[in-house]
C-alpha cells in the first residue's frame, strides 16, 4: 500500500499542479493522499479549475504511486517536503517555493548554513573567470555555501571554487536530480563531487525530466530563494543569469553585480544591475560586510553544536528549530525511550537543546 509521501512524489509527475495548486490541495484536504483520490467536484471545491481537474483525474491513472516511490529508492534520492523541519527556511519565504524537493547528498545544517548565490554567463571571459574564482573561493573560506545552477561558465566556476577551498556547494537543476538526467552532461562528475564532498544537487523535477527550456527559469527562483543574496559576474542582456537576479529581488533579497568593460556584451547585464541599484561588488568581502558576515566563520564555529557521544549525534541529526516531541524522536533515532529521555536530559543542561514543554525539543541555538 502506497504510503503518503508517495503520494507527493506521484503529483510531480503531473507538472500542472504546481506551487500554487498544491497548496490549495493542502489547504482542502487532509492529506495529499485524500487530494490524489478525490472525486472531479471535491477537486472543484479545493480551487482547482475545471480543465485542470479533468486533466488530473485522466493522468493519474496512469501513475502508480507506489512504483513511482520505488524509483525514487531504486536511484537512491532523497525527499523533503515543504511540510518538513528541515526544510530549507529561506526557500520557504518565496510566494512559489517547491512543495517537494528531490536531491541527492547532504541538506543537513542548510537551515544554519549561510547561502550566497553566484551565477552567470556561460560564455565566460578570462576576466569572469578569475573574478568568479576568486570570489567564490573567499567565500567558501569565509563558511558561506555557495548556490549555483551547474551550468558551463560561471556556475561551474562557482561550484569548483568553493570545492576547491573546501566549502560546500549545493547545484538546483533545470533537469531531474536522478544519475541519467544531470545536465549538462560535461558537468556529470562535478555533480558528483559537489554530493561527495557534502554538498548536494537538487530539483523540484521528478526522475527522469529532461532539461527542458521553460524548467530554468523556474530553476533560478529555486537559487535566489536558497540564499541571502544573488551575485551575477558576466551576463549578456538577455542572459538567465537576470532571471535569477529578478527573483532575488522579488523575493526581497540582496543582489550583488560584478562591474564590468563597458564593451563586453557580457558586462550589459551587471552594469544594467549596477545602474538600477545593485550592489556594484569587487571582492567577497564587499557582500560579507553588506550581509554583516565578516565573522561568519567564527559565528558558524560558535554556533555549531557537537555531540559528545553517539546517542547526541543521532539526536541532533532530527533536532532543529522546529519542535519535535520525544516519541518521534524515538522513532527516528531508534534508541530506546529511557536512553532519548536521558540523552536530551543532559543536552538540556549543557544549552545545546530546548524543553519547549510537553516533551516537544528544539536546538537551542
Amino acid at each position: 500500500m502506497a504510503n503518503e509521501l508517495s503520494y507527493w512524489v506521484a503529483l510531480t509527475q503531473f507538472p500542472k499542479i504546481g506551487p500554487v495548486r498544491f497548496n490549495k490541495l493542502l489547504n482542502y484536504f487532509p492529506d495529499i493522499a485524500g487530494a490524489w483520490r478525490a472525486s472531479f467536484s471535491e477537486l472543484k471545491k479545493a480551487g482547482l479549475e475545471e480543465n485542470i481537474a479533468e486533466e488530473f483525474i485522466i493522468k493519474r491513472q496512469e501513475i502508480e504511486p507506489d512504483r513511482e516511490w520505488q524509483k525514487v529508492e531504486e536511484e537512491n534520492l532523497k525527499i523533503i517536503t515543504i511540510k518538513d523541519a528541515g526544510y530549507p527556511k529561506l526557500l520557504k519565504e518565496i510566494y512559489n517555493a517547491p512543495y517537494l524537493l528531490y536531491y541527492r547528498g547532504s541538506l543537513h545544517d542548510i537551515n544554519n548554513d549561510f547561502t550566497i548565490a553566484v551565477v552567470g554567463t556561460r560564455k565566460i571571459s578570462p576576466y569572469g573567470r578569475q573574478v568568479t574564482e576568486e570570489i567564490a573561493a573567499r567565500l567558501a573560506q569565509n563558511k558561506i555555501t555557495v548556490i549555483s545552477g551547474l551550468a558551463l561558465g560561471v556556475d561551474a566556476l562557482a561550484h569548483l571554487a568553493a570545492l576547491n577551498n573546501r566549502g560546500k556547494t549545493l547545484a538546483v537543476l533545470g533537469s531531474g536530480a536522478d544519475k541519467n538526467s544531470v545536465y549538462p552532461v560535461a558537468n556529470r562528475c562535478l555533480a558528483e563531487k559537489i554530493i561527495a564532498e557534502g554538498g548536494a544537487i537538487i530539483s523540484e523535477h521528478p526522475i527522469g525530466t529532461p532539461p527542458l527550456k521553460h524548467h530554468f527559469p523556474a530553476r533560478n527562483r529555486i537559487i535566489a530563494g536558497l540564499s541571502l543574496g544573488t551575485l551575477i559576474v558576466e551576463a549578456g542582456e538577455e542572459s538567465g543569469a537576470l532571471i535569477t537576479a529578478r527573483c532575488a529581488l522579488e523575493q526581497n533579497r540582496e543582489v550583488f553585480a560584478v562591474p564590468g568593460n563597458i564593451y563586453s556584451k557580457t558586462s550589459i547585464g551587471p552594469n544594467n544591475l549596477i545602474k538600477m541599484g545593485a550592489r556594484a561588488v569587487t571582492s567577497a568581502e564587499d557582500i560579507l560586510e553588506t550581509l554583516n558576515l565578516e565573522n561568519s566563520e567564527i559565528f558558524t564555529a560558535n554556533q555549531k553544536i557537537l555531540a559528545d557521544n553517539p546517542s547526541e549525534e543521532k539526536l541532533l541529526l532530527y533536532l532543529s528549530k522546529e519542535p519535535k516531541h520525544i516519541d518521534e524522536l524515538v522513532r527516528e533515532t531508534k534508541l530506546n525511550a529511557a536512553e532519548t529521555a536521558s540523552a536530551l536530559t543532559l543536552m538540556e543542561m549543557k544549552g545545546k537543546v530546548k524543553n519547549l514543554g510537553g516533551m516537544n525539543y528544539i536546538l537551542a541555538r
